[in-house]
């Protein structure tokens, strides 16, 4: 196997602002964008974290083209600072830095900001480093209280809002779970849906009985009815997903088969001589893109 090859400098070095020039411009960057807030208080607080990752002007010497850092590039402007940490990269790839960051979910930044006040940093200076309010930082500590570990797992990487957080709070644990397995199956991790499979929760299954929001302030019998048909759906929908995968493979091998059919000469003139209409949808089955 080849050793994988390295695209930066191995040192990080310091270099003068004046001597970086962005790709792109930012215009209006203080209001145009509100992550610039929070880059300016990390900086303040703990200085460049991130150093910014810069490839050689050929036009200039002693000057580069910033790939990576352009926020933290006009953030050290602005507090007046001379220069700034960079690694050099030896090609001119800035598609391959930001566009393929994941930025944290909720569950994610709940487990930072937990271990950072584990390692005793207070809750004040996180709050200013991240440019957040001490309140916020606090919520976010309770954040996975009353849920279950299993049904956090499954949840860990998505970026489920605050408010379907505290719907999960309101029901079961096993029901956290059939809640969480659902928002992952639909791709939908917003507040209304987790409102909505908690509104079609059973009342068995509801942590505080009384609580349970009225739809739509209808009455308790068409709210009962509404909240069945919902609950049934959701398990016909977990049913249909079960066996997706089953049926699409035998329709996969079906249709390969119809086309090895269809191959043989003798075997289409003889449908279209006595299965005109068969040969036709066989034929159709075979061109289709999808199943």
């Amino acid at each position: 196997m080849s050793t994988p090859k390295i695209s930066f400098e191995r040192e990080v070095i310091r270099l003068p602002l004046s001597n970086l020039l962005p790709v792109r411009r930012v215009e209006n960057v203080e209001k145009a964008i509100k992550r610039f807030s929070s880059i300016m208080s990390s900086i303040q607080e703990v200085g460049v974290i991130e150093p910014l990752a810069v490839y050689p002007n050929k036009g200039t010497k002693g000057s580069y083209l910033i790939m990576d850092g352009n926020l933290r590039y006009h953030a050290l402007q602005k507090l007046g600072e001379k220069d700034v940490p960079c690694i050099v990269a030896d090609q001119n790839d800035s598609f391959t830095y930001n566009a393929r960051i994941c930025r944290m979910s909720p569950i994610q930044e709940h487990r930072m900001i937990a271990k950072a006040v584990q390692k005793g940093v207070s809750v004040e200076k996180l709050a200013a480093t991240l440019n957040l309010s001490e309140q916020y930082v606090r919520e976010t500590l309770k954040l996975l209280n009353g849920l279950d570990p299993a049904a956090v797992d499954i949840l860990e990487s998505h970026h489920m809002s605050h408010t379907a957080i505290r719907a999960f709070k309101k029901v079961t644990p096993a029901r956290q779970i059939d809640m969480a397995e659902m928002m992952v199956s639909v791709n939908d991790f917003s507040g209304p849906y987790a409102e909505a499979l908690l509104a079609s929760t059973p009342e068995d299954m509801l942590i505080e009985k009384a609580s349970s929001r009225k739809i739509l302030s209808i009455s308790q019998e068409e709210e009962a009815r509404l909240r069945d048909e919902m609950y049934n759906l959701e398990t016909d929908f977990k049913a249909v997903e079960e066996s997706y995968s089953d049926n699409i493979y035998k329709l996969t091998m079906a249709r390969g088969y119809l086309k090895k059919l269809l191959g043989n000469a003798k075997v289409v003139r003889w449908l279209n001589q006595h299965h005109a209409e068969t040969a036709s949808q066989f034929e159709a089955i075979v061109a289709s893109e999808s199943l």
